[in-house]
């Protein structure tokens, strides 16, 4: 091979590789960009819950039996702060006094006549398929990285409404549940349904969001949760009122509220 044509192969490779470098970044770029929407169309399902970062719930939560019939009902005032932080004051006369608190991944029962905090886990039940963690916690963009599955219908009877199908994959083994498949409408963005897996990959729930206007929706005004693995009880959860509310920082420590202070 003469000098010519060593030059040009050698020149050859190196346009090569300056290529793939192109392409390579090229698609890195496209991926973080997706990455980008994904979490904006995450972060704006969690407003439709969490209208403000400071919250007070006026929640009330009733269970079906698999044959229609009504099982129980509760209520309970929910203050979510933010940042994992919330606090759940049961209302109903057969809990009153308990007191359910969530800091991160750690979640607190508190009771009114211990002087201990009992640790429990996001999954422990409070009313029919409704535990600690569905009842606490209110948005997932923290504690999920999202991917965008593709576009699919929201509903196999209205093959005409189209909806986002996310996968959403939990940064940490404390949270409710480790896998979610979410669907929001691709309108609006409003959460219209997600199947719940807990860490051994089974699906144990499927919701079912309530919006407040079919049409223009602005807030969840209830979810419903099926249970997949035994009763087949529904249990639906429902945000009677919102209000932007701050509490003192002391009603988030276990250690004050062991004390039975009156929280008003």
């Amino acid at each position: 091979m003469d000098c010519q044509n060593s030059l040009s192969l050698h020149s050859l490779r190196q346009a090569t590789r300056v290529i793939a470098l192109c392409v390579a970044s090229w698609l890195s770029l496209q991926v973080q960009a997706q990455a980008q929407e994904v979490n904006t169309l995450l972060v704006a399902a969690d407003r439709y819950r969490m209208s403000a970062d400071k919250l007070q719930i006026e929640t009330q939560v009733n269970v079906i039996n698999a044959d229609g019939t009504p099982d129980k009902e509760r209520r309970y005032r929910v203050f979510a702060q933010g940042q994992r932080q919330s606090l759940v004051l049961m209302q109903s006369p057969a809990e009153k006094g308990q007191k359910v608190l969530m800091q991160g991944d750690d979640f607190w029962l508190l009771m009114p006549d211990s002087q201990r905090p009992l640790r429990i886990t996001p999954m422990q039940k409070l009313l029919g398929d409704a535990s600690t963690g569905d009842i606490a916690t209110m948005a997932w963009a923290g504690d999920y990285d999202a991917s965008l599955v593709g576009t699919e219908p929201c509903d196999v009877s209205k093959p005409a409404v189209s909806c986002w199908h996310l996968h959403l994959q939990a940064r940490r083994s404390g949270v409710s549940y480790q896998r979610i498949e979410l669907w929001l409408g691709k309108a609006h963005g409003e959460p219209v349904h997600a199947d719940l897996y807990v860490l051994s990959d089974k699906l144990a729930k499927q919701a079912q969001f309530v919006m407040d206007l079919p049409d223009k929706p602005t807030m969840v005004t209830e979810m419903v949760l099926s249970d997949q693995v035994s009763n087949h009880k529904t249990t639906h959860i429902r945000y009677l009122s919102r209000k932007e509310r701050q509490i003192p920082l002391e009603w988030l420590n276990p250690m004050f509220l062991v004390r039975n202070p009156a929280l008003d």
